[in-house]
């Protein structure tokens, strides 16, 4: 197989979607893998350590997608890369199309054969490719939103920790997920008040467990969640439903109750955010403010680690990287339940129905096209 790897165009993406060491597997493999110039560059690999472990190196992203078999990426595709789909092209990687309705128009306009990382499942039921970014956003968001809590980003001023004679900030956690639980262990490492708000209660007693009493946790309902993001100086949203846009459990109306200067960071925005206020914001522009609270809703957000971020991803990616090459995705579509959990387009159909749901499209079950 032909695998093409292109240099990532959303706003300050940094990330790859395989590294030197991946090509090498590859290579060794038998396959031929395709790697646009500078596409790993700001994730510290050159296009020579590229070359050395077997690539191609390929002068335009154009060609990367003409000639590949499978594209695989980070981040879905923006409107500029459209018009490289077509037919029989496989394109492995995350494509959060709940809200992307012309996203998900090209795809089945082009008949491409679009697998998506964040809903591919293991046999555990869980969500392999989707856990790494949910933990790296999930520790991140901590550091970001200590970071606009700094007047000088709009913040109230608050120093998360406290010290010696001060209270610590208040962090209230929407959803006890990964990027809950990354977040929480970072809020504590700072010295924060966290606040752990999730709908399971077997799950919050898991992470007292998980912590031993040093959150509070929260059964989750309007009541609870309005007091804790009044309290909060900074809220972080992480609810996570797979492949289908997050439900808003943040409220306008709970928004503009919060403290001025408070800041909001919803990890939960590639799939339309979980706080109602929230809109997708870049690297370039990342923040904005709603009734005196400052909303952070970067759809990115590992990409401001890429080396780390790359990493991470790519030691879950890989492996269904390799089995795609060698087996063909229509093979590996119907020999691999989590594969085909991954299928989010197939030859003109829409096959996810969460997907289906939030766009209010028809779909089919990926089961009986292959």
């Amino acid at each position: 197989m032909t695998i093409g790897v292109p240099k990532e165009v959303k706003d300050h993406e940094s990330r790859v979607g395989v590294t030197p060491a991946g090509v090498k597997a590859l290579a060794e493999a038998g396959h031929k893998i395709l790697v646009e110039t500078n596409a790993g560059a700001l994730s510290a690999f050159t296009d020579d350590e590229y070359q050395s472990a077997g690539a191609e190196i390929v002068g335009s992203a154009y060609d990367v997608w003409r000639l590949a078999d499978m594209v695989v990426k980070v981040k879905e595709p923006v409107e500029s890369e459209y018009r490289n789909f077509r037919e029989g092209l496989v394109l492995f990687t995350y494509l959060h199309l709940a809200p992307l309705t012309a996203l998900t128009d090209a795809l089945l306009e082009k008949k491409v054969t679009g697998i998506a990382y964040e809903t591919v499942r293991d046999r555990t039921g869980g969500l392999p490719l989707l856990t790494p970014m949910s933990e790296v956003a999930g520790r991140m968001s901590v550091q970001v939103g200590a970071t606009y809590l700094e007047k000088e980003h709009g913040g109230r001023g608050v120093l998360l920790g406290g010290v010696p004679g001060t209270p610590p900030g208040n962090v209230c956690i929407i959803g006890g997920g990964i990027v809950g639980t990354n977040a929480a262990k970072i809020a504590l490492g700072m010295g924060a008040h966290v606040t752990i708000v999730d709908m399971n209660l077997n799950r919050l007693r898991e992470l007292d467990d998980i912590f031993a009493g040093r959150l509070h946790t929260l059964a989750s309902n309007s009541y609870n969640i309005e007091r804790a993001v009044c309290a909060a100086d900074l809220v972080i949203g992480g609810v996570l439903i797979p492949g289908a846009a997050a439900p808003k459990i943040v409220t306008r109306a709970m928004v503009s109750k919060m403290k001025k200067g408070a800041v909001i960071v919803d990890v939960a925005i590639d799939q339309g955010g979980c706080i109602e206020t929230a809109r997708p914001t870049t690297h370039t522009d990342p923040s904005f403010v709603v009734d005196g609270v400052v909303h952070y809703c970067v759809t990115n957000m590992p990409a401001a680690v890429p080396y780390t971020s790359t990493l991470a991803l790519t030691n879950a990616t890989f492996p269904y990287v390799m089995k795609l090459a060698k087996m063909g995705a229509q093979a590996a579509i119907k020999e691999d339940a989590g594969i085909a959990e991954g299928v989010n387009t197939y030859n003109g159909s829409l096959t996810y129905g969460a997907v289906a749901t939030a766009q209010n499209r028809g779909w089919k079950q990926i089961a009986g096209l292959v």
